[in-house]
Parts: C-alpha cells; structure tokens; sequence
C-alpha cells in the first residue's frame, strides 16, 4: 500500500515548481512573479521542448539568473524578450511569432485534418453508393 501511495505521489506531483533553486529566488514577489511569467515563456535551448521555468539543464539556469538580473536592473518584460530573441532567435520563444517564414507550420496541422476529414467522408460517400 505505501509503494502504490509513493507512486501516485511521484506521477501526480508537479515537478517544474523543483526546477527553479531557493538561491534563484528574488526577494521582491512582484519582480519574482514576473521572472516566473517570463521563465514559462522561454524555450530551453537544450531540453527543447521545456520552459526554462521547468528545465533543470545548466542553460535554463543561467537564463533565469539572467532574466532576474535585468529585472532588478528596471529592464521590461519585452525587452528581456526582445534581447534573447535577437540573441538566439524566435526559437527561445515557446509560441512564436505569427511571421511569413513559419506560416506553414501554422497551416500544415489545420489543412492536414481538413483533408482527413475530406477523405473519410468521401470514402464513406463512395462506400454507401456501392452498395
């Protein structure tokens, strides 16, 4: 009984508040409260898929230093933002920008259904005519 409570405990626990080290911690809510939002909107770079929010990897961490640096320093939210991505790119944004260059990532899963959807119905229109 106590190994099926420890594994309810370790699938349902949420691990990202364990990424982010007491010593990372700003001591002012408000800036930190921000760091936090900012945090859960940048790619780690490594992990790829992962928030730097979330991320354990030694390139997350620096970047939560560095965005609770300039948050200390008076910098805004969007110039943070703005200074990484010109940096390393939309890519260190979780949810990219609108732009020309990545409208077909965009479109292709939209187009992609509406053509399944298509082809099942006149698979089934053709099936029922059949018979």
């Amino acid at each position: 009984m106590k190994i099926f409570f420890l594994l309810l405990f370790v699938i349902f626990t949420n691990f990202e508040a364990f990424a982010v080290e007491p010593n990372e911690k700003l001591d002012n809510e408000g800036l930190e409260r921000r760091a936090r939002l900012i945090s859960s909107e940048l790619r780690c770079l490594v992990c790829q898929n992962e928030n730097i929010d979330s991320s354990s990897s030694e390139f997350a961490t620096d970047l939560r230093i560095f965005v609770r640096k300039k948050l200390q320093e008076g910098l805004t939210d969007s110039e943070i933002k703005s200074y990484l991505v010109s940096k390393y790119g939309d890519f260190i944004i979780l949810r990219p920008p609108f732009k020309e260059y990545n409208i077909i990532l965009y479109l292709i899963g939209p187009l992609l259904f509406i053509i399944g959807v298509l082809t099942l119905f006149l698979l089934f229109v053709s099936k029922k005519r059949g018979n």
